[in-house]
């Protein structure tokens, strides 16, 4: 088994595609219309062209206890998935000068340094370096 599509729940997928490519510097993979207001969505990671796909999903607007998961995950300060960096530290400023909102700023936390980022589309997202 291999990873290749992870999910993360968005309002708009727009926006989430904005928001992922222009802060974070993700490169849109697919967009294929689904319906009027959906599409097959996904973004990859520059370094990784290849790799898992993050998939924009607009299960939010559709489905109301995936609204209500996201809503008691983002509200507890839970990151809905993670990312990995090679510095979080650089990471967090880079994204700080884009206006990126950190709920947790750098924390050391033994083998990793974490920091939590708001994506502006309900989610917390996590970014992680092992150290």
């Amino acid at each position: 088994m291999k990873v290749k599509v992870i999910s993360v729940p968005v309002g708009d997928q727009e926006k989430a595609l904005q928001f992922y490519t222009r802060k974070l510097g993700f490169l849109k993979k697919v967009d294929v219309p689904i319906s009027k207001d959906s599409r097959w969505l996904t973004v990859v990671s520059k370094e990784e062209q290849d790799g898992p796909e993050v998939l924009f999903e607009p299960s939010p607007n559709h489905f109301e206890p995936a609204k209500t998961y996201q809503k008691a995950l983002f509200d507890a300060g839970i990151p809905y998935t993670q990312f990995n960096v090679d510095s979080v530290m650089q990471e967090y400023e880079r994204l700080v000068n884009l206006g990126v909102e950190f709920s947790v700023r750098p924390t050391e936390m033994r083998t990793v340094k974490i920091a939590v980022f708001d994506d502006t589309c309900g989610n917390n997202i996590q970014i992680v370096e092992m150290l």
